[in-house]
């Protein structure tokens, strides 16, 4: 394994320590007389729409997070299918970015700025924003975070059964956790497999998510892990819609088929008019 690549999978690790560390930094019951704009306004009114929900659905705690976790991600699909799309566009183009960086590799100002420039050039050509690529899902975590503390600080959504669990406790019979780790495990596996590259990073991401959901789920209150069920569901789905790696290959054969009639029209072109001439 390269240097480079235990580097990558260090990162990995450490954005999950920090996640991990996050999570934990609001652990106290949200309530009506909580303090702060984030537990007062934010988390504790979003605990309570989930109740009315299940009050509403015929008062199963379990119930409410499913609708709740579908209707947000219903509204921040737009922000997600912005987000993919952006990202799409920036794998189908790494291998020419890789040639620029290989072609400009020496570390001068000069190769530097004009490897900038072109990198800007190629960008401006097939229509890409990078900031596109990472703004709306900056957007977006809030309001999954927000949906998360929700249900892991409000008691009244840790009461009661779901089915077969208890959702104040871990499922007894690891459905859930093994659920949500394969939903997760599918959705990182149809996102690589859309990738025109792929490489040990990835793959190693693929094995590593469901690994790390897995673990936070055997661990944490049922009422996470169906959170974690739906919201992996969802987005395994979404995935698929946008970046159906099967569609992305018949296009990807399309477009290099195209290119290839291209040269070789273009090859007898030339013959054809050497011939005229001669």
């Amino acid at each position: 394994m390269s240097k480079k690549t235990v580097k990558r999978l260090g990162a990995v690790f450490a954005l999950f320590a920090m996640a991990v560390v996050l999570t934990a930094c609001g652990t106290s019951t949200v309530t009506a007389n909580s303090t702060g704009f984030w537990d007062r306004y934010v988390i504790y009114n979003a605990g309570q729409f989930i109740l009315w929900l299940a009050k509403f659905f015929g008062g199963n705690a379990g119930v409410g997070i499913i609708i709740f976790t579908l209707l947000i991600r219903i509204i921040i699909f737009p922000l997600s299918y912005i987000s993919l799309k952006s990202m799409g566009k920036q794998q189908e183009i790494a291998p020419q970015l890789k040639q620029l960086q290989q072609k400009y590799k020496s570390k001068d100002t000069e190769t530097q700025r004009k490897l900038q420039q072109e990198t800007q050039k190629l960008y401006a050509e097939e229509g890409i924003n990078p900031i596109m690529g990472c703004l709306p899902l900056a957007i977006q975590m809030p309001f999954l975070f927000a949906l998360y503390q929700a249900i892991y600080r409000t008691d009244a959504l840790k009461t009661g059964h779901f089915l077969w669990v208890n959702l104040a406790q871990p499922d007894p019979y690891f459905i859930m956790p093994i659920l949500a780790a394969i939903f997760t495990l599918l959705t990182s596996l149809v996102s690589t497999l859309a990738q025109p590259q792929r490489t040990t990073m990835s793959w190693a991401m693929v094995a590593i998510s469901p690994l790390m959901i897995l673990f936070m789920a055997f661990q944490f209150p049922s009422a996470l892990a169906i959170y974690w069920v739906v919201t992996n569901a969802f987005s395994l789905a979404q995935t698929f819609l946008i970046q159906n790696p099967f569609k992305l290959r018949r296009q990807r054969e399309a477009k290099a088929q195209a290119a290839k009639d291209k040269e070789k029209a273009k090859r007898k072109a030339i013959k054809n008019a050497l011939r005229k001439r001669s």
